[in-house]
């Protein structure tokens, strides 16, 4: 197998004006997925009205399955090719499926053309997430890998919020109004993508990719010109940390061998990976998507404000990966992990204990939400650094797609659904219930990492996972 220094020069680096453009072009995509969830949820009673598109409750209820059913689809579809065809080349294609897509939306004449764009915009958002996990972590330096991750997987309550802002601006009747209010939020969201496409078309392939690919002169070319520039801005650069290790094997694995590396040669992972991404996503989409039911139903807010609650809930999300991320390098993946996953657990519990009590209004709800997911936003986001860090890199984006489709495909339909029926009965008691449910499987899962984590911070992706046919792969 090729052996290569490349993967110690690229960890070496100090960060650099170069590495926050690649953050910014990349990990926008998390702050479109946010602006989406959020934009359908706040105008989802607009588009009832009989002067838009006059759609029953059941059927937004379905654009929601087939957005993140389509999310699902894609992720598998588009982790697959970007293992295969490169990295550079998926988060392009995948940009422009979303962009296309959100346009289209603006412009949907019925309920049907509604959900087919709905449908098409997540096949492009979740191809994003393989594409675009597998790029920032062989593009970033080890000991930052962490926090650096923790924050862009953050970057989507910013999103959250903007969509927020964006339809509460829109859909007043000064500005543009209901009618055409809702158009402009889609087709504003695809002028952002094209915006960001210019930006992204500037991002290197991986030069990891490329050495595992048999393409080392191209990889050896990208890393001069990255070191180069970061010459330029920090002066000499520290040599490279030990001697070169193996590239990769430039074939892509079949369907079996990606099955034999999850669960006979990484089967621990691969059950804390599974642990962590369905529980997240439960926790998550069980909240986030009866946000609204919750407020309305229990504590009387009227439909249009609620919005306004979207904003102190994606504060807490925000911040939560930005301050606690460095802890995720310094005092390690493992506890780190089981900390913020059990903390989260036991503070929504608390808070769903306080509420069947009756002790929380709508305002006091949503803090301690926002107390709550300060914490579980961390945790959440830290699912996604271990599944993008701890397999092979020939692998890497498909692993990421794998369970990323099987946690959305769980938490993402069994949620809503189950938190919806106990919404309905009226009941504050079945309620907590659900947040009880939420609060146990992040507590396993914060256990389970805590017993079978993988030790990752500060460790080349090479060294936490040997490139398959290595004679360092177990």
């Amino acid at each position: 197998m090729t052996r290569t220094d490349i993967p110690a020069r690229l960890d070496r680096l100090p960060w650099s004006r170069w590495h926050w453009r690649v953050v910014i072009a990349l990990g926008v995509a998390w702050v479109l997925d946010g602006l989406e969830v959020t934009l359908v949820g706040s105008i989802g009673g607009v588009l009832e009205r009989p002067d838009t598109l006059g759609l029953g409750a059941a059927q937004i209820g379905w654009t929601g399955s087939l957005y993140i059913g389509g999310a699902v689809i894609g992720a598998l579809v588009f982790g697959r090719l970007a293992d295969r065809l490169g990295r550079k080349k998926l988060f392009l294609i995948t940009l422009m499926v979303y962009a296309a897509a959100t346009l289209a939306t603006a412009f949907s004449p019925n309920f049907a053309f509604f959900a087919v764009c709905r449908f098409i915009t997540g096949l492009g958002i979740g191809g994003e997430y393989a594409a675009i996990n597998s790029a920032i972590d062989e593009l970033i330096p080890a000991r930052v890998r962490g926090r650096v991750n923790l924050a862009i997987n953050g970057s989507f309550w910013i999103g959250a919020a903007l969509g927020a802002g964006l339809s509460l601006w829109l859909l007043d009747p000064r500005v543009l109004g209901p009618t055409w209010g809702w158009r402009a939020a889609f087709a504003l969201g695809a002028l952002l993508a094209v915006a960001i496409l210019l930006v992204r078309r500037d991002v290197p392939e991986s030069p990891r990719w490329l050495m595992a690919h048999g393409r080392a002169e191209e990889a050896e070319d990208i890393v001069r010109r990255i070191e180069a520039e970061v010459r330029a801005q920090h002066g000499a650069l520290a040599p490279p940390d030990g001697p070169p290790g193996p590239a990769g094997r430039a074939q892509s694995p079949g369907w079996r061998e990606i099955a034999h590396v999850l669960l006979r040669r990484y089967p621990q992972r691969s059950a804390v990976a599974l642990a962590l991404m369905i529980s997240q996503a439960f926790f998550y989409n069980a909240i986030f998507f009866t946000y609204a039911l919750v407020l309305t139903r229990f504590h009387g807010v009227p439909a249009e404000r609620v919005a306004l609650y979207i904003f102190p809930f994606a504060l807490g999300n925000v911040l939560g990966p930005l301050l606690l991320g460095p802890l995720f390098d310094r005092v390690g993946r493992r506890r780190m992990i089981a900390l913020t996953y059990v903390l989260s657990g036991v503070g929504l519990a608390l808070t769903g204990w306080a509420f069947m009590q009756g002790w929380l209004d709508a305002r006091s709800q949503a803090l301690c939400w926002s107390a709550v997911f300060f914490l579980a936003s961390a945790a959440a986001s830290s699912a996604y650094l271990t599944v993008s860090e701890v397999f092979p890199l020939e692998m890497r984006a498909v692993a990421i797609s794998i369970f990323y489709a099987v946690g959305t495909g769980a938490g993402g339909f069994v949620a809503p659904v189950l938190f919806g029926a106990l919404i309905e009965t009226g009941s504050r008691g079945a309620v907590a219930v659900g947040y009880a449910i939420g609060a146990a499987l992040v507590v396993f899962a914060g256990l389970l990492a805590l017993r079978y984590a993988v030790n990752a911070e500060r460790k080349p992706l090479e060294e936490v996972a040997p490139p398959l046919g290595s004679d360092r792969a177990p």
